[in-house]
């Protein structure tokens, strides 16, 4: 779990993602641990 739990915070849609081999967003990792919904709600989707 540890080993996708960066790639899911970044790409909720990681399994779709996978599928089509599109490009994975970079986690912001200043967001992670953070008070608000910024880094958790504002990546973009693969069908952005």
């Amino acid at each position: 779990m540890i080993a996708f739990g960066r790639l899911f915070i970044a790409n909720p849609d990681l399994p779709e993602r996978l599928k089509q081999a599109a490009k994975l967003n970079a986690p912001d990792a200043s967001t992670f641990f953070g008070s608000s919904s910024h880094g958790y709600t504002d990546y973009p989707s693969v069908s952005a």
